[in-house]
């Protein structure tokens, strides 16, 4: 017989009398207050993860405007300097036919980063307003968060290979512009937020709707 929700006499371990440690995941009884184990501190749900959430998630959001409109990149070349910033580095690669690592900047520097804003807020609406949406797509939808985070600093990473490499005094060099810095300070934030929620809260939110 196929199940719904969380399915015919799955329970969740706070059901079951059970909490799991946070840092090395030993399950205890839950009116234990500290792990056995590594000594942290037991809980089984943490109801003030949507506040951290938007918390962390409205520092990224506003750590990352500033980070498209001033430039990542200064380029000084015989005395002449260029400031570039995410979109015209974009632009430039493309202008001159480097079309895949215009893609790859692109999608790490503006797709990446606004998909996780929009699924981390995503996420903490639904737990917030008890969406019907299926627990596993959520999970499945934290995880991709989760999964597309070590990519995000690609930018970062790019700027500071560039800045150590060319540097040839008077005749050529890079270095970071303003926007580096805030565009790493908005994935710290970022990941923050993710790591912030709580994804146990999406079982209650789908057992209580199972049970409606």
């Amino acid at each position: 017989m196929a199940s719904t929700g969380l399915g015919e006499g799955l329970i969740t371990a706070r059901e079951a009398g059970l909490v799991a440690c946070g840092r090395c995941g030993r399950l205890h009884p839950i009116a234990e207050n500290y792990c056995s184990r590594c000594s942290a501190p037991l809980e089984s749900r943490d109801f003030e993860s949507p506040q951290k959430v938007w918390a962390w998630l409205i520092a990224g959001l506003v750590a990352y405007l500033p980070a498209n409109i001033y430039p990542m990149l200064r380029t000084s070349q015989l005395g002449t300097s260029t400031e570039s910033t995410i979109v015209g580095g974009v632009m430039d690669l493309i202008h001159h036919g480097s079309v895949g690592i215009a893609a790859i900047v692109f999608f790490a520097s503006i797709v990446i980063p606004v998909g996780k804003f929009f699924a981390i807020a995503y996420l903490a609406i639904s737990v917030q307003r008890k969406s019907l949406l299926n627990q596993h797509q959520r999970h499945k939808l934290y995880e991709v968060v989760e999964f597309v985070g070590r990519w995000s600093m690609i930018d970062v990473f790019v700027v500071a290979i560039l800045s150590a490499l060319v540097q040839f005094d008077t005749l050529a060099s890079i270095n970071p512009g303003i926007a580096a810095f805030s565009f790493a300070i908005s994935v710290v934030f970022t990941m923050l937020s993710a790591q912030s929620f709580d994804a146990r809260l999406i079982w209650d939110v789908d057992r209580t709707n199972h049970a409606k």
